[in-house]
């Protein structure tokens, strides 16, 4: 198992570190910081409250400004409640939405935050890899390790195939300075910073795949990008929020591919992290 830890710790305010280098980046989850409040750390036995008071406003202004790297293209997903750090640690943030046109263009102020813990497993995805024929969802409730899985199948399936991601949060292959940080294995390329949909027209008519990925479908111009790429005999692999595979009908959005016939298998993963391999339609 591999964590990009030093980034972790950089990105908290300096009076935590030393609380989260004594839990340790194998048990450490989550670091739930909320102004006003004492800091939390998550593990997978249970939450360890701060004794070392509460969090600022200054903390977490802090902790925002290191994630996006000054970026105006990360800072521009803060309106979707969210930002990617050095190390693909993910940042979930709550405060004052910023609305225009009906829609949340950013946050004024950043109130709580929730760094998630991003790691990097090898061999986890061999199993599900062996049994992929066709186009393949991994299913789970947030927080399970969905992303984790994706990346182990494209380094599985990269060993005979070509893979393209498309890592629109730069989660799947986080990248400092020019340099991937998780192995990617020999078959692989990542486009990163680019919205779902775009890149996998992109990667499509530029890097001749037989497998594309992506990260966490949330749009209808994500499926008719996917639709596409699979009338053009591309295999897909991709992740979707839900807590039973029956749960994918209740959505607009699942129920439509679902009914497309695109997606073969399904990986759902429980709060173990564990998963099972069943088959679609």
């Amino acid at each position: 198992m591999m964590c990009m830890w030093k980034e972790l710790l950089w990105l908290l305010p300096g009076r935590l570190r030393p609380e989260a280098e004594k839990i340790g980046q194998d048990k450490l989850l989550e670091i739930r910081l909320r102004v006003g409040s004492a800091p939390q750390f998550v593990c997978a036995d249970g939450i360890c409250v701060s004794k070392s008071g509460a969090v600022t406003a200054q903390e977490v202004s802090g902790c925002v400004q290191l994630a996006s790297r000054y970026s105006a293209y990360a800072a521009s997903t803060m309106g979707q409640g969210f930002l990617t750090a050095p190390g693909g640690h993910r940042i979930g943030i709550c405060g004052q939405s910023v609305q225009k046109d009906g829609a949340s263009t950013g946050l004024k102020e950043a109130t709580s935050l929730c760094i998630r813990v991003a790691r990097d497993v090898l061999g986890i995805g061999e199993k599900l890899a062996r049994q992929l024929t066709g186009s393949a969802l991994i299913l789970g409730p947030p927080g399970v390790g969905k992303t984790t899985l994706l990346r182990d199948v494209v380094r599985c399936l990269s060993k005979k195939e070509q893979v393209s991601v498309v890592d629109e949060r730069g989660e799947i292959f986080p990248s400092s300075e020019g340099k991937i940080q998780f192995d990617t294995g020999n078959g692989v390329d990542v486009l990163t910073s680019c919205p779902k949909a775009e890149g996998m027209a992109m990667v499509l008519r530029a890097m001749s795949p037989q497998w594309i990925a992506v990260d966490e479908i949330t749009t209808k111009a994500d499926c008719a990008a996917m639709e596409i790429c699979s009338y053009c005999g591309v295999k897909l692999l991709a992740t979707a929020h839900v807590a039973e595979v029956r749960d994918l009908e209740k959505r607009e959005i699942y129920a439509k591919l679902l009914s497309s016939g695109i997606f073969e298998t399904y990986a759902l993963l429980d709060r173990d992290r564990r998963y099972t391999v069943g088959r679609l339609g």
